[in-house]
């Protein structure tokens, strides 16, 4: 099934508003502020690192639960750095934190699966070309 999502930006750059929906549930504005300066709202690299943390967990999730071990829970963080290379803004950097609730399991088998998740997962396979993509990986008590 297609993934749908969609946005408009109005007016120059530096001024301008866009907005963004994603599905049939998610929607938001961003600006040259939310995405540059830390200003408030939105912006396409927080929506990345969303879809990145939850395709990773998923994943991840799906790994676990074939290996004989379900998790109870699978919570994942993504930040995605955005930073000028040659002039040109591009994401450099996305840090993937986990941590697992999993039954009956040990810190190294979580950190094998958490790794062969990482390699697998759609959105992060997409993100390829991102050259830094880094996991901390934590089993909870």
């Amino acid at each position: 099934m297609p993934a749908k999502g969609s946005a408009e930006w109005k007016g120059d750059v530096p001024t301008g508003t866009g907005t963004f929906t994603a599905g049939d549930t998610i929607s938001g504005g961003y600006t040259y502020k939310s995405r540059f300066e830390d200003g408030p709202g939105s912006n396409p690299e927080q929506l990345i690192a969303a879809a990145h943390a939850s395709c990773f967990s998923m994943a991840l999730a799906n790994l676990l639960a074939e290996a004989g071990n379900p998790p109870d829970s699978v919570h994942t963080d993504a930040t995605v750095t955005l930073r000028p290379v040659d002039g040109t803004p591009t994401i450099t950097k996305i840090a993937l934190v986990t941590v697992g609730r999993v039954p009956g399991l040990d810190q190294g088998a979580f950190a094998e699966h958490a790794k062969t998740a990482k390699e697998g997962c759609p959105v992060g396979r997409a993100l390829a070309g991102v050259p830094e993509i880094t996991l901390e990986a934590t089993l909870a008590p």
